[in-house]
């Protein structure tokens, strides 16, 4: 987590989600991933509740027998997570709580990845 946003401090960071909902869109998100490239398995862990600055967020383990399509899965899912699983953010700033919209950066991030490509590849 960062220690700034925006221009400001961020003393704390809350993470609010919907158990069941938020699970399922990061089985869909992965799902798509495994769809898209050649994936043995993949782990997400991503936290919930109150974060300090420094604390880690999320973590994204992809294990493919080729590096590119791990890395490439990997980034995919970082990307969709950050737009397409509902997580809610809240700072807590000198000036207050604020809650943080989303970026226009995540989204033409994750438009990247538009359309699928195929996974044909030799083992």
């Amino acid at each position: 987590m960062r220690d700034r946003n925006d221009g400001a401090a961020v003393a704390t960071m809350t993470l609010e989600h919907y158990p069941g909902m938020t699970e399922k869109a990061i089985r869909k998100i992965v799902d798509e991933a495994k769809e898209r490239w050649a994936i043995i398995d993949c782990t997400v862990i991503h936290r919930v509740g109150e974060l300090r600055p420094g604390d880690p967020i999320v973590l994204v383990a992809v294990a493919s027998g080729h590096r590119g399509d791990a890395f490439a899965a990997c980034e995919f899912i970082m990307d969709y997570l950050k737009t397409q699983a509902p997580f809610w953010k809240k700072e807590a700033t000198p000036d207050g709580a604020r809650w943080v919209d989303a970026r226009a950066s995540d989204d033409a991030a994750a438009s990247r990845w538009a359309p699928a490509p195929t996974k044909d590849r030799a083992a």
